[in-house]
């Protein structure tokens, strides 16, 4: 959610700047200002970074160090002070690069910050200890692992990530001799300047000037992937700089609250991960940056460097940040999983959610007071329309103070809450960070009182504006406030919440209307004598952090947390779910939604998704519907919408329509269980919940690049449908292997991109031969009243007549399942027989869980003729097998052989034998 109004300076709060204020929301004052962010020439670290001539350091004294890891030093006649550089190693083939000054020789008032609390606590015990390298010529190797060497050229200084057996380069730093890195200064040389200034506000970079600038190279690839948040069409990061590139712009890291984004565009949003991905034929790689400073990051296009014969499979990026150090990992895996899985080891693996999380939720800035509420919620009830979460914006609060309640319009908030949960839904009220400066509001009193809030570069306590007015906000890089904004959430704290109430963390990138760019100046001091500009873009991930944290300790460490974020760093996947931001309802947001989600997924944020419908404007209702389509894919799917927008519950736009938006949710609720199963496994490993392509299929050149198309795990795929009218729509369906339509059971090759006629019923959707999706087949009003309903299997067998799934149960909400209370099954087909085996591993844990569901129906795809009955085993239980639909939706052909009523349990061990 985004504000009606950016004043650049905070006057005493008057009448005048409240009339500026409410003319200023309207429509046609929303368009997106690009004036009111900087580009790259006005960004004088990414100015200076992009026309520096190469730099020759000289890397010396190079040894391993007590605990394991090599250091060195780097020099060069022109810097005073030298720098030192440590790598160490991370299993099974991750290397760490870190950089800093050298502070030996002298005790500086001021050191560069680095960034705490977002690698795991253990990554220092996993480092592995280097054997010494061996050196001949000025060149130093040694090994990563068995089959990874890194090579450490001395003068000048050059590092290369390669395959030990063939010498292959896989990642390379300073290749092209673009480092540099500005040492801080304690006092500013006569004759120099270096305040920095943008539209009327001024930084008064009492430090100096100190980014960093390297160069990466990606070796073997085809495209490079990540760095979100921008708006795009495109999966793979395009070019910014080079011969043919129209206009150079980098991709931008810097964490803001835009209003109405640009659909394509690479201008920082609200959250900042610096991780990219390397994919080609045969090789898969990675580099992270660890740094919450801005910044800019160019993928050069061939030939940028002048080469006429530009090299194959390489692809050269630029990385600039404003401040911080150089703490970098470099990924090397057989396959892009590989490399998210490494990336994942050293950042935390995404939090498992409630499952009352994956299903369907309904916000919209605001619904009006609890009869309004009461009225949405008999809605879904009265059209057949599952929901799980409704969701209260801003104007909930009593003046934009959060954690209270307007009492006019909320007068017994536990009880609205209570009636919700009646039908086994949740409720979610919004939290952002800046407190309304208010002497008669007690948690700013509180903050005062204590220090707990930024300050300005004058030592006062930061006064921006926001929602409230006047705010001011908590210094979430200091532990001890996080502890304390943790407190906030217990039931004591938070009066009028119940155990049913959720949260959501809008504005914390932060966003303060009247600062430079609608952001906190950069030379705001934080915990540590830390400057805004070095933590900037960890701010909402420290928010993140301490309010997930403050959902645990209210329920006492029993309850997993759920919390939505807009802004968000690395590491963040640990504390919930992110969404993409303020977008706008027209058809090429819908498209860029996917990519986006995609990014964000493979950089770790797997719980995300996009504003179904659209944020800002009123979607046609014939985009609403595509958009309900595919959102119900996403993994987070949720509707929202602006205050000024026309109201739209599913139920609004004629029957017809409500059929279809009906059948989408429905289709959501149904493949829950398979959705869960798939949020265990990135809790896990890190493996996204919905995948680009490429991820299951690395070695298929024609999936490198699809942004429209997309894995739902390794089992289904879908395509949107992103242009209004459209008649037809060509999909690719990759593999050498058949696919089913989900909503008939036809069957399409792999390998070949399908002219399908487009149906307003459904989004072009597969299962893929070999695989077993688990389904709940019966429609309730949430998902908790699901719990005991009986499954579906769908089986689609591939050429072998075979093929195999899995099924993760918990009780859905608690931490239970971490010590062993949870079901993992895995099923396979073969030799015309249906297996369920426990795949939960016997040390899981003291806990246990159970249930007596069953399984009600099995249908198989392509199941040879002739075959016409199962006998169910243990038991020799004889089941018919008849013709059946394969989606339950109004009208559906029976056409799939189908297998009913084994009811054999879902705990148990068993044998379905088809004769």
């Amino acid at each position: 959610m985004d504000p009606p109004a950016r004043p650049r300076r905070v006057p005493a709060l008057s009448l005048l700047l409240a009339l500026l204020l409410l003319a200023s929301s309207s429509p046609a004052a929303r368009a997106w200002k690009k004036d009111e962010f900087r580009n790259c020439n006005q960004t004088p670290f990414c100015k200076r970074a992009r026309t520096r001539a190469p730099l020759s350091l000289d890397a010396g004294s190079l040894a391993v160090s007590p605990d394991g890891s090599l250091t060195a030093s780097l020099s060069h006649p022109s810097r005073l002070r030298p720098l030192l550089l440590r790598l160490s190693s991370l299993p099974p083939h991750a290397l760490r690069l870190q950089i800093d000054e050298d502070y030996s020789a002298n005790t500086p008032q001021h050191r560069r910050f680095h960034v705490p609390d977002v690698l795991l606590p253990d990554v220092e015990a996993r480092t592995l200890h280097l054997s010494q390298p061996k050196t001949a010529a000025g060149v130093s190797t040694f090994a990563l692992s068995s089959d990874v060497d890194v090579v450490v050229k001395h003068d000048p200084f050059e590092l290369t990530v390669r395959r030990a057996g063939s010498g292959d380069p896989v990642l390379s730093f300073n290749s092209h001799g673009l480092f540099d890195f500005e040492p801080l200064q304690e006092s500013k040389p006569e004759g120099e300047t270096w305040e920095e200034h943008f539209r009327s506000h001024t930084d008064s970079c009492p430090r100096g000037p100190q980014s960093i600038t390297f160069d990466v190279s990606f070796h073997g690839a085809d495209f490079v992937y990540g760095l979100p948040e921008h708006g795009s069409t495109s999966l793979a990061l395009r070019p910014t700089r080079g011969p043919g590139v129209e206009e150079s712009e980098p991709y931008r890291l810097f964490n803001l609250d835009v209003f109405e984004y640009l659909h394509e565009s690479p201008f920082g949003l609200y959250g900042s991960i610096p991780f990219m991905i390397a994919h080609g034929d045969g090789a898969s790689s990675g580099f992270f940056w660890l740094n919450a400073a801005e910044m800019q990051i160019d993928v050069l296009a061939p030939g940028w460097d002048g080469a006429a014969s530009p090299q194959d499979g390489r692809i050269d990026t630029l990385w600039m940040a404003e401040a911080g150090v150089v703490d970098a990992f470099f990924f090397v895996g057989s396959e892009p999983k590989d490399v998210i899985k490494q990336y994942i080891s050293v950042t935390g693996t995404p939090s498992m959610p409630q499952q009352f999380a994956v299903a369907y939720h309904q916000c919209r800035w605001n619904y009006r007071d609890e009869e309004d509420v009461a009225g949405v919620d008999s809605g879904f009830d009265e059209h057949d329309i599952p929901y799980d979460v409704l969701w209260l914006d801003i104007e909930h609060t009593d003046g934009k103070r959060y954690f209270t309640w307007d009492h006019s319009a909320f007068p017994n908030p536990e009880e609205m809450q209570r009636k919700i949960a009646d039908k086994g839904r949740k409720m979610v009220t919004i939290v952002d960070p800046h407190i309304k400066r208010d002497s008669s509001f007690h948690l700013h009193e509180e903050a005062t009182s204590k220090g707990y809030y930024v300050k300005d570069a004058t030592g006062k306590d930061f006064d921006g504006w926001c929602w409230p007015g006047a705010s001011s906000y908590p210094d979430m890089l200091n532990p001890e406030i996080r502890e304390w904004w943790a407190d906030k959430f217990s039931y004591e704290n938070y009066k009028g919440s119940t155990p049913t109430l959720y949260i959501w963390n809008d504005m914390n990138e932060p966003s303060v209307f009247n600062g430079p760019e609608v952001t906190m100046p950069r030379d705001a001091i934080h915990y540590g004598d830390v400057e805004h500009r070095e933590l900037h873009n960890a701010y909402g991930y420290y928010f993140h952090m301490a309010t997930a944290d403050g959902l645990v300790k209210r329920g006492k460490g029993k309850d997993r947390p759920f919390v939505l974020s807009r802004a968000f760093f690395a590491g963040s996947q640990r504390y919930g779910a992110v969404w993409t931001g303020d977008n706008s309802a027209d058809w090429d947001h819908l498209k860029s939604s996917i990519p986006m989600v995609l990014t964000l997924g493979l950089t770790g944020m797997t719980f995300s998704g996009a504003d179904v419908g659209g944020f800002f404007g009123n979607p046609e209702p014939d985009l609403l519907v595509r958009w309900y389509q595919v959102g119900a894919f996403y993994p987070f799917f949720r509707g929202h919408a602006h205050h000024d927008t026309k109201r739209r519950e599913p139920w609004l736009f004629g029957e017809r329509r409500t059929a279809l938006m009906r059948e989408a949710i429905h289709m959501r609720y149904s493949l829950l269980p398979y959705y869960y199963t798939l949020f265990r496994e990135a809790s896990v490993t890190g493996v996204p919940v919905m995948r680009p392509l490429w991820l299951e299929f690395p070695d298929d050149k024609e999936t490198y690049n699809n942004g429209e198309a997309f894995m739902v795990g390794s089992s289904l795929l879908a395509q949107g449908i992103y242009e209004d009218g459209q008649k037809s729509v060509s999909v690719y369906l990759p593999g050498k292997v058949l696919w089913y339509d989900l909503r008939n059971g036809s069957p399409y090759k792999g390998s070949v991109s399908h002219k399908l006629e487009v149906s307003e019923d459904s989004i072009p959707s597969f299962q893929r031969t070999g695989t077993i999706v688990p389904r709940k087949d019966r429609f309730r009003r949430s998902s908790t009243q699901m719990v005991n309903d009986p499954y579906t299997l769908v089986i689609a067998l591939n050429s072998s007549s075979a093929a195999e799934g899995e099924l993760y149960v918990d009780d859905g909400k608690s931490y239970d399942y971490q010590q062993g209370a949870f079901i993992h099954r895995r099923f396979v087909f073969a030799d015309n027989k249906l297996t369920s085996m426990n795949i939960a591993p016997k040390n899981g844990g003291n806990k246990k869980f159970s249930t007596e569901c069953v399984i009600e129906r099995i249908i198989i795809l392509g199941l040879p003729s002739g075959l016409k009955k199962a006998i169910v085993e243990p038991g020799n239980h004889k089941v018919e097998i008849e013709l059946g639909p394969v989606s339950l939706r109004s009208g559906s052909a029976s056409v799939a052989p189908t297998v009913r009523k084994p009811n054999v349990r879902v705990v148990d061990d068993w044998t379905i034998r088809i004769e």
